[in-house]
């Protein structure tokens, strides 16, 4: 994936928290498909796991890759769910325990201490084999189940059982789960609160058109 942004983000708050929430309906939506089908749509995978791993962006849009369509799975699922349109119950569930988790975790310096030193060294890992490289996926999960894992409130993933417990399905997962607070946590940087979910949805609706 080329990571030099090609599209530059909006300037507009709402178009950045629309975008970065579309990452976190992203994930969601990936792990969803994972769990019942065991397959995600690679780009989308991709844009994910790199986003994770890079801490320290020259660019916001460079987080995603530089172009919205790397984030194209999340905004339509983000666009059903301003539109109230009919959404996967699974998903709508996982996005906004997501974003629950996400200030959990801002609430607690040791675990985004932890968070942070587990992602330093994962790097040095995706340096060596390749973002995507299972080594890679497996210490993202690890990084994950040691810190967010152990809060009180869970993401129970449903799915196939059989999917769930096939190699490497436990990781990818996780993995998944910790891209969504990385987008959560982008998300509340750049002014996103889950009271503007209720009361601004038609501006964050406008912004998603805009995107579009």
């Amino acid at each position: 994936m080329n990571t030099t942004p090609i599209h530059r983000a909006p300037d507009s708050s709402t178009a950045r928290q629309a975008l970065a929430l579309a990452g976190v309906f992203q994930a969601a939506s990936l792990v969803d498909e994972l769990a019942r089908t065991g397959q995600v749509e690679p780009r989308a995978w991709e844009t994910l796991i790199r986003a994770t791993l890079d801490t320290d962006p020259e660019s916001f849009e460079a987080i995603y890759g530089g172009h919205p369509n790397n984030l194209r799975r999340g905004l339509e699922t983000l666009e059903g769910v301003v539109g109230r349109r009919q959404a996967n119950p699974a998903v709508l569930r996982y996005g906004f325990t997501l974003l629950l988790l996400m200030n959990r975790l801002r609430g607690d310096d040791a675990m985004m201490t932890a968070l942070g030193q587990h992602l330093n060294r994962i790097q040095g890992q995706a340096e060596r084999f390749g973002a995507t490289h299972e080594n890679v996926i497996a210490s993202l999960g690890e990084a994950y189940q040691e810190t967010l894992s152990t809060l009180k409130t869970r993401i129970v993933v449903q799915g196939d059982p059989s999917m769930l417990q096939s190699r490497m399905m436990p990781e990818r997962v996780r993995a998944i789960l910790l891209a969504g607070i990385r987008f959560a946590l982008l998300w509340h940087q750049q002014g996103g609160r889950r009271w503007k979910l209720v009361f601004q949805r038609g501006a964050l609706k406008k912004a998603l058109d805009q995107l579009g």
